[in-house]
């Protein structure tokens, strides 16, 4: 199985264009918030399943603020993290993903791409398509893959 996973794309999609057009064939993919309204549009290019949170610039949104939901045999809470000060630091959403019983916590907001898998807890956040604020400011995205054993492998890529 193989999952797109981005976030913080902000209305603008030309690079969410060339990673889908570079990663196809997805089972799934995952947007972490921000897309501005964009949703439908995001579904339709997929043209696979899409989970979609809210992020804080979705403003009168009828999208989800988190999700938990399963990934083969991982329980995983989507959010787009400005709930949990992750501009600041990841130990509060890296808690509560623990607390919840979660493998795997993945969000957005920052613009900056990070993986930390410690103690049997993967978090994630696959930075930005659009702005992204790492250095060399390259547009990322993430890639998760179950293997033929049920494991998830992930790697941070950059257009």
């Amino acid at each position: 199985m193989k999952i797109l996973i981005v976030s913080d794309t902000h209305r603008k999609h030309q690079a969410l264009e060339q990673v889908l057009e570079k990663v196809r064939p997805i089972d799934m993919m995952i947007h972490l918030g921000d897309a501005e309204g964009c949703e439908d549009y995001i579904e339709a290019l997929a043209d696979c399943p899409v989970e979609i949170v809210a992020g804080n610039n979705d403003f009168f949104s009828g999208l989800d603020r988190e999700k938990e939901i399963w990934i083969g045999k991982y329980k995983v809470l989507l959010t787009h993290g400005h709930y949990y000060y992750v501009s600041v630091n990841k130990e509060t959403i890296i808690q509560e993903a623990k607390g919840r019983g979660c493998d795997i916590v993945m969000f957005g907001h920052t613009h900056v791409p990070y993986l930390y898998q410690e103690d049997g807890i993967t978090a994630l956040n696959p930075g930005s398509l659009s702005y992204p604020r790492q250095e060399g400011r390259r547009p990322s995205y993430i890639i998760m893959e179950i293997d033929r054993e049920g494991e998830a492998h992930f790697t941070i890529n950059y257009l």
